[in-house]
């Protein structure tokens, strides 16, 4: 073990303050070394008090984004059952696709503080500012044709919006097929991403990146994105959330790949507030307005226009009355 994880676990354990000298004896190294150990958990996030001649106290650990901190506690059998965590990296979708062709396990966690590469769908760019949001990717090797783990994003959605209201109590809702909202605002995006040939899928990646504890965002985003702290009027746990949307997610994985069960898809419609509202999509040259009425099996949308014609669609950008501030138009 890390000299580091064992100063952390002497300071969670201790009551009172441990001084240097007393973490030095206990570790046998110099007192100069256990304050460069001290400092580099706090470059992790821990918050440790130091008073001199009294020593060193943790005072809260909990939005360390460390692979310790994370895994401590979590109930998976696979999803986050290996844990990277980045300072500072490209995009943990594209980490996570480098890691996968070298071997990585099936249910591995990439975690960033900050990404400067990082993007949405159709290949929009994600702002992903360091020490308020939750970005990272779930690796999976699902024994499946490539339509089937299409409907990944909206396993994912299910997962985060069941979290977030577990551990928050907001009424998170799911906008078709990858945003997660509080009222009419963006506080999640999902972008799933996969490595297939026709009939097999060789690894997926879901991204998903979360506003935990912005206090603001840019004048352009205003009207469209929240952060869990702005709703609840308090800091919200990322390890937390974190351990939570795995569990989640890992439960819902299973329950669709493994049992072949879709009860999944009635708690997703439950969820969506794509559903019953006027939309608006582009498929193809074509424009299409009318409600949206259902979601079938495979994950599509399903459109009925003014005259009656239901069409499904499958991709795109939807926009849906009401969510964003917009309104579908011809």
């Amino acid at each position: 073990m890390k000299k580091e994880n064992i100063i952390l676990q002497y300071l969670k354990e201790s009551k009172d303050y441990l001084s240097g000298e007393e973490l030095s004896r206990r570790l046998g190294i110099s007192r100069s070394a256990i304050w460069k150990n001290i400092n580099s958990l706090r470059e992790s996030g821990y918050v440790i008090e130091s008073v001199t001649n009294r020593g060193y106290r943790i005072l809260n650990s909990s939005d360390a984004l460390t692979p310790t901190e994370i895994q401590s506690g979590l109930s998976t059998e696979a999803f986050g059952q290996t844990v990277s965590v980045f300072a500072e990296i490209d995009s943990t979708n594209e980490e996570a696709k480098r890691q996968a062709h070298k071997g990585a396990p099936h249910g591995a966690v990439f975690v960033a503080e900050q990404q400067n590469g990082g993007k949405g769908r159709l290949g929009r760019p994600w702002q992903s500012p360091p020490k308020s949001g939750l970005w990272f990717t779930v690796l999976l090797r699902p024994d499946a044709a490539p339509p089937q783990v299409s409907n990944l994003t909206l396993l994912a959605g299910l997962a985060v919006s069941r979290a977030i209201h577990s551990l928050t109590g907001c009424d998170a809702k799911i906008k078709w097929p990858n945003d997660i909202v509080i009222g009419s605002k963006k506080v999640c995006g999902i972008l799933t991403e996969m490595t297939a040939e026709i009939d097999r899928v060789h690894f997926a990646v879901v991204g998903i990146g979360v506003n935990v504890n912005d206090e603001g965002f840019a004048e352009e985003l205003k009207a469209k994105a929240t952060s869990l702290r702005l709703e609840t009027g308090a800091p919200v746990s990322r390890v937390l959330l974190l351990r939570q949307i795995l569990k989640e997610f890992e439960a819902l994985y299973q329950e669709y790949f493994v049992q072949g069960s879709s009860r999944w898809l009635q708690a997703y419609k439950e969820s969506c507030v794509s559903l019953n509202r006027t939309v608006g999509a582009t498929r193809g040259h074509e424009k299409i307005i009318g409600t949206a009425v259902d979601i079938t099996g495979g994950g599509e949308l399903v459109v009925q226009t003014g005259d009656g014609e239901r069409i499904q669609i499958n991709s795109g950008e939807v926009v849906v009355q009401g969510i964003y501030g917009q309104t579908p138009e011809a």
